[in-house]
């Protein structure tokens, strides 16, 4: 019956130039664009990158979610403040393709390297060379998606930026992290920064957001609660796109690789021109971070390599600081931290570094035979159900990425409670992370959320998975990676590194594997805008 659908919608011209490995439609599959064609397309990225002076107070590695916070908060008590970013500075325009699409992915969408999996299993590629803005990093058995822009993980997130709930909290914390403390003052601070609120109705009831709608449904008629979620998106920007006069973006499926149109209210709109407006933050993009150590006089020491968009290393500089911020997202601090425990460069690292790693419960799940809408599906959320019959879980209401209409398939990121975790180790032979991770992932967190999606499939007269796209559960990759320095055993309880005075972390590395079942951004937002305060407050 799957089989005899999808040949229908061959012959109808809706996938036949999608299914691997025959994928041509647009650039997919295709020859590369060039990059000279990608610099018509964005001259900006060839902009001259500013460069760190050789000593500053402060160092931040990273522009993501906690870096940024940290930046504007450290620059705003008076201290001047370096922000070290290995991506690119993206424009934006309403008019023009800056940023590339999931379906037709080029060298924009990713970093160094030439081929691409997205998540429908459609392979991408071959593709340029060049430092786009999604690293898809791979380990013996997952991979992790993760950003290289300034920005952060803000630029390629699908926008859900969102409190867990009290109870999975404090299941994910156990008690590292007071819940009171975050939803009284630090929640509420992040919120006024990013300014995420729920989609109205107006767009909601959209063509667009069709397979929203049909996906509530389902879920009403499966016996769930669909709540809504607060989306980091403009919605003006998003109601421009549906009325013509912006090119379109989200609507049409686009968030992976960025919205060229400035659709989400990523960290390039608030906190980072926020801090660089107090004079006292500069952001130097195309700086990539090869590793870290101290001074014999006590200072902090950067290596850093100054990049061109092709990836080529223009220039080597050490770098030095009194204070160093660690901000490059789990996987990129807690690299440095191992190189620099592996090395002796950081001499009193405890044995907790590499440690505690998880992926957030995350998983897709797809369905199939859904009833198919003339148009794309757009990418912001609307809404969200949990369920506590086997691990505590959230399923969000999700688009399919890189599918260029629709195709009568519903899509669902699922996120668990799982105590699944792993931890790294570094080779200094091959300078390298490897993962713990083990080989078919967490079976608990599969069988948790199939039940979830078999449920929901029945309800809405669906068929689980999207053969030969993808599985009705595939959890092989995650776009929330935390922990490895995690809080309260490589850093006390404000982030500060035990045995390194002066040596923060503020991302995805504190937290303790889990965000509890909900997408991190806003805790690590708020932890971030936490332990800052603190370290000023306490003169640091």
């Amino acid at each position: 019956m799957k089989r005899r659908k999808l040949l229908q919608l061959a012959a109808a011209g809706l996938v036949g130039l999608t299914v691997p490995p025959l994928a041509t439609a647009g650039r997919a599959g295709a020859l590369p664009i060039g990059v000279d064609s990608i610099r018509l397309l964005v001259p900006e990225l060839w902009a001259d990158p500013p460069r760190p002076p050789d000593h500053t107070p402060v160092i931040v590695i990273g522009s993501g979610f906690g870096a940024s916070a940290a930046a504007l908060r450290l620059a705003q008590a008076g201290t001047d403040v370096t922000v070290l970013e290995r991506g690119l500075r993206w424009p934006r325009d309403p008019r023009r393709e800056i940023f590339t699409a999931d379906m037709t992915a080029d060298g924009r969408g990713l970093w160094r390297q030439t081929s691409f999996t997205n998540i429908t299993g459609l392979p991408v590629g071959p593709v340029d060379y060049f430092g786009g803005v999604l690293d898809t990093t791979r380990y013996e058995n997952l991979s992790v998606w993760r950003a290289a822009a300034v920005g952060g993980g803000s630029v390629v997130y699908t926008g859900v930026t969102i409190a867990p709930d009290r109870r999975y909290f404090d299941l994910s914390f156990g008690g590292r992290l007071g819940y009171d403390e975050m939803e009284r003052t630090w929640y509420p601070k992040a919120r006024s920064m990013l300014l995420p609120s729920i989609m109205p109705a107006d767009i909601y009831n959209s063509p667009s957001f069709t397979h929203s709608r049909v996906w509530d449904d389902h879920a009403r008629r499966a016996g769930f609660t669909p709540e809504p979620v607060d989306g980091n998106w403009n919605w003006n920007v998003v109601r421009d796109e549906i009325s013509g006069h912006s090119r379109p973006s989200a609507t049409v499926g686009a968030s992976t690789f960025g919205n060229s149109n400035g659709a989400k209210h990523d960290l390039t709109q608030n906190y980072i021109p926020q801090a660089e407006a107090t004079g006292r933050a500069r952001v130097c993009h195309s700086h990539e971070v090869a590793s870290i150590g101290t001074e014999s006089s006590g200072r902090y020491r950067v290596e850093v390599r100054r990049l061109s968009p092709e990836g080529e290393v223009l220039e080597i500089r050490t770098l030095t600081c009194d204070k160093l911020v660690l901000g490059a997202g789990s996987i990129g601090t807690t690299e440095l931290l191992m190189r620099a425990q592996a090395t002796g460069a950081l001499a009193n690292l405890n044995e907790f570094v590499g440690r505690g790693w998880g992926t957030n419960g995350d998983a897709t799940m797809t369905r199939s035979l859904g009833p198919i809408a003339a148009v794309s599906q757009a990418s912001p959320c609307a809404s969200r159900i949990t369920d506590e019959t086997n691990l505590p879980l959230t399923v969000e209401n999700w688009y399919v990425p890189g599918v260029p209409t629709d195709l009568g398939f519903l899509a669902s990121l699922g996120m668990t409670i799982d105590p699944l975790r792993a931890d790294f180790r570094f080779d200094t032979a091959t300078d390298s992370m490897s993962l713990s991770w083990p080989k078919g992932g967490s079976r608990e967190t599969v069988e948790s959320l199939r039940a979830v999606n078999n449920r929901m499939a029945q309800a809405g007269r669906t068929v689980v998975s999207a053969e030969p796209f993808t599985r009705d559960v595939d959890d092989t990759f995650t776009a929330h990676p935390l922990g490895g320095a995690v809080l309260g055993d490589v850093t006390d309880s404000y982030g500060r590194v035990k045995g390194h005075p002066g040596l923060y972390v503020v991302d995805g590395a504190l937290i303790p594997g889990s965000t509890g079942a909900a997408n991190p951004s806003l805790t690590i937002t708020a932890l971030a805008e936490r332990n800052i305060a603190k370290i000023i407050a306490d003169g640091e």
